[in-house]
């Protein structure tokens, strides 16, 4: 199944303290997260382009590997949400994959998963089930405990038809509601059954500068 994969690395990653976007931080490794992040997606003969929402000039200016043909340039929003808006616009397949630009750790095996699940689904996640006790909570106080055989952590890549997430993320500015994920958009804008697929604890987002040890 080929597909576009749109890697959203706009951000500018304030907490990492960088005073740089922090997908341009080096791994122990050597290369960049963004790289890292990349990688999985360039060694995949059916993933034919990757969109990277971020500053061309920021890109060029860390990372001097070229690839023709494969990698698509897209500006940033002022949001998530509107950098997802623009990646995906720009995505040639008719099936995309929105990931994480600090979120380098996907496997080749989750990504097969999730392929082969898009096979016969509209739209599909990443997910692992929450270890924690979840509460909620109302002006400082426990209103109810959630049952946590119900509740997963949302992971990407969040996948998606093509047409059908775009139509969604309009919907979502014309009414001036932002979600919190993908997922949430397709949740509130479209009848699509959303697929879970058994994530890894191992494929986290790179947030702070501990994650980088």
């Amino acid at each position: 199944m080929q597909y576009s994969a749109v890697i959203v690395a706009a951000g500018s990653g304030s907490r990492m303290n960088l005073g740089f976007n922090k997908v341009y931080a080096h791994l122990p490794e050597g290369c960049t997260i963004l790289e890292k992040t990349m990688s999985v997606f360039l060694e995949d003969e059916d993933c034919v382009q990757i969109v990277v929402v971020t500053d061309a000039a920021e890109y060029l200016h860390h990372i001097q590997t070229r690839v023709p043909g494969r990698i698509t340039f897209a500006m940033g929003g002022d949001t998530r949400q509107r950098s997802v808006l623009n990646g995906t616009m720009a995505a040639i397949a008719d099936t995309v994959f929105i990931h994480d630009g600090a979120r380098p750790f996907l496997s080749r095996e989750l990504l097969d998963q999730l392929k082969e699940t898009m096979e016969t689904e509209e739209a599909a996640l990443l997910a692992v089930p929450c270890k924690d006790t979840i509460k909620i909570v109302e002006h400082g106080y426990v209103r109810m405990t959630v049952e946590r055989n119900t509740v997963c952590g949302a992971q990407t890549p969040q996948a998606f038809r093509t047409e059908k997430i775009i139509d969604c993320i309009h919907k979502a500015e014309q009414e001036g509601y932002t979600g919190t994920d993908d997922c949430s958009l397709a949740e509130r804008y479209s009848n699509m059954r959303i697929k879970v697929v058994q994530g890894s604890y191992e494929n986290y987002k790179i947030t702070t500068p501990e994650d980088l040890r």
